[in-house]
């Protein structure tokens, strides 16, 4: 009995090893966008069993995401980041973004000539 106790917490701390390293990638590379635009905001949203997808705003209007194992190894890098960041995709918030024409062209796709999603 002793032993399957051992056994798990020696899962559950590889685990979390595991969580702690993906957040520290994860926060390296926020930190690289942070840098590239002058800064960086962020929002968090769950994605269910796949995880949490983090939005950046950079402080030029550029943006992008990542997509972290959970919610919570996307809060800790956030957090280990130092960004800002937001509870909702707001007006506020969304308008900081800047979209160029390969955006416009993918959100409205074919009704305006831009590429297919065959």
């Amino acid at each position: 009995m002793a032993e399957t106790a051992q056994t798990q917490q020696t899962d559950d701390s590889r685990r979390a090893a595991r969580a702690e390293r993906k957040a520290g990638k994860l926060a390296k590379e926020i930190g690289a966008f942070a840098k590239a635009h002058g800064g960086a905001e962020g929002q968090l949203a769950y994605l269910g069993q796949v995880g949490a997808r983090i939005v950046l705003v950079g402080a030029d209007g550029a943006w992008g995401d990542l997509v972290a194992p959970s919610y919570a190894v996307a809060e800790s890098a956030t957090a280990k980041a130092g960004i800002t960041m937001h509870e909702e995709f707001d007006g506020d918030f969304a308008a900081k973004v800047r979209t160029g024409p390969y955006e416009w062209s993918r959100m409205a796709g074919i009704q305006v000539g831009g590429p297919s999603n065959d």
